[in-house]
């Protein structure tokens, strides 16, 4: 059965957002919300929620290279569990090492330095943490 899935790569000034579809197992850019050190506009996130109608949530699980958490891994917890409690749907977490690297490359790839805008990085970076989420189903 396809699931439609949201996923966001969790930031204290943006927040990257995507969607995809399980049955695809391929993610689109949404675009990213504003954040004020890490809390965004929620009824914005609603919004989103309510358009696309996701069985699930996931959030980008920011940790070091070598595995280990860093000062963000705790508040992208915090994220996670505040969707959850607020919207009512299950929220699962998806290592994310890589992705804002990654993303970057890509758009440098597409368009050169100018297209680095922040909210596009922030997109792909949700695209890539819930394509990865896909791979690992």
């Amino acid at each position: 059965m396809s699931q439609t899935i949201l996923a966001f790569d969790f930031g204290t000034n943006s927040i990257g957002c995507a969607i995809g579809q399980s049955i695809t197992g391929t993610a689109q850019g949404l675009p990213s919300f504003k954040a004020q050190d890490g809390i965004p506009n929620w009824d914005q996130i609603g919004k989103v929620i309510a358009e696309w109608q996701p069985d699930l949530l996931v959030v980008g699980l920011p940790l070091n290279m070598d595995g280990t958490e860093q000062p963000l891994t705790q508040r992208a917890k915090k994220f996670a569990n505040r969707l959850n409690g607020r919207f009512n749907l299950p929220v699962e977490m998806q290592d994310e090492r890589l992705t804002t690297v990654e993303a970057k490359a890509e758009i440098f790839s597409r368009g050169g330095f100018k297209a680095l805008k922040k909210d596009k990085v922030d997109s792909i970076s949700a695209c890539l943490i819930l394509e990865s989420w896909f791979e690992n189903q």
